[in-house]
């Protein structure tokens, strides 16, 4: 086990160094500048070129690559153009507002998505499988902020439940739960629907194996059965579905924040994109990559730990 984890670790360092690379390169090749959109559509060549010298945008392309690197090795993120603002204290402040978004999402999404896949298997083409997977149908074609939108004229407008708009007080943590709630079960509805068609299919693959139906021949309950020999095979692709998973919700969060207006990643990384501001944008582009390498790379491990087998192949 600690030699597949070494080798799972190492492997991530040169994907990394890619993913850097391939993100400060994009940058540059993104029409217009910093300097142009800082200083207006009406603004003189000259001026622009005068900016661009002074935040060092002139420099060969080669060289404001080196530099960079040798920022980022010693943990320098960079300074935003725009604020004028270290970006690594920006993305930290709003860390907590995408973090719980992408944590309450998984939780919302696991305690819908694992039930209904299960009683859709079980029932198989009875009545509650039929609502199952028009559930998960309708989860799987609506639009994510149609949806949010839906969500904020129901529970907040209509109800007034919880608030429309904001992150919430991260000094309070039931104003941060009650921000949190609606923006969290936008996205955990639509992840809900892949849970529950992904559990639903591997459950009913595993339930007609023949170590299934030896265990029953033995006189076993079907809640044993079902609980102790099935679902832990059946959940193994649904573990592997969540880290392909987390890069749509990386990209949820940031249509979902705009929505609901939270503070988090998603807003600064629109920001960025259209003020071109490269540090910010490049260093939340990282931050979203390198996210959702050690999720995968916790996956993999996760995986060996399920099943002794992959460690060996």
């Amino acid at each position: 086990m600690l030699e597949y984890f070494v080798r799972r670790v190492l492997s991530v360092v040169p994907i990394l160094f890619i993913v850097v690379s391939v993100v400060f390169f994009l940058m540059r090749m993104i029409p217009g500048g910093p300097a142009g959109a800082l200083l207006g559509d009406y603004a003189s060549a000259a001026a622009i070129a005068k900016l661009e010298h002074k935040l060092g945008l002139d420099r060969p392309l080669w060289e404001q690559y080196t530099c960079f690197l040798s920022q980022l090795i010693h943990g320098n993120l960079g300074i935003s153009i725009f604020n004028g603002k270290p970006v690594g204290e920006q993305l930290l402040r709003a860390l907590p507002f995408t973090a719980g978004l992408c944590v309450g999402t998984v939780v919302i999404g696991l305690l819908l998505g694992v039930p209904i896949g299960i009683i859709t298997a079980v029932r198989r083409n009875s009545f509650w499988d039929y609502i199952g997977r028009v559930m998960s149908l309708t989860g799987l074609s609506i639009p994510v902020f149609y949806l949010g939108i839906l969500i904020i004229i129901g529970f907040s407008i209509e109800l007034g439940l919880f608030p429309m708009v904001g992150g919430g007080s991260l000094t309070n943590m039931f104003d941060f739960m009650q921000h949190l709630f609606l923006p969290a079960l936008t996205l955990g509805i639509v992840m809900s629907a892949f849970i529950s068609r992904s559990v639903r299919s591997s459950l009913l693959e595993v339930l007609s194996t023949e170590y299934v139906t030896t265990a029953r021949a033995k006189g076993l309950s079907e809640r044993l059965v079902l609980l102790k020999h099935a679902l832990r095979n059946a959940l193994i692709p649904t573990v592997a579905f969540l880290a392909i998973y987390i890069t749509l919700l990386l990209g949820g969060t940031v249509v979902i924040e705009v929505v609901f207006s939270r503070p988090g990643w998603g807003r600064i990384l629109v920001s960025a994109m259209k003020q071109r501001d490269y540090p910010v944008l490049q260093s939340g582009l990282m931050a979203f990559s390198a996210i959702v390498v050690f999720v995968n790379l916790a996956v993999d491990l996760l995986f060996a730990y399920i099943d002794p087998r992959i460690r060996y192949k």
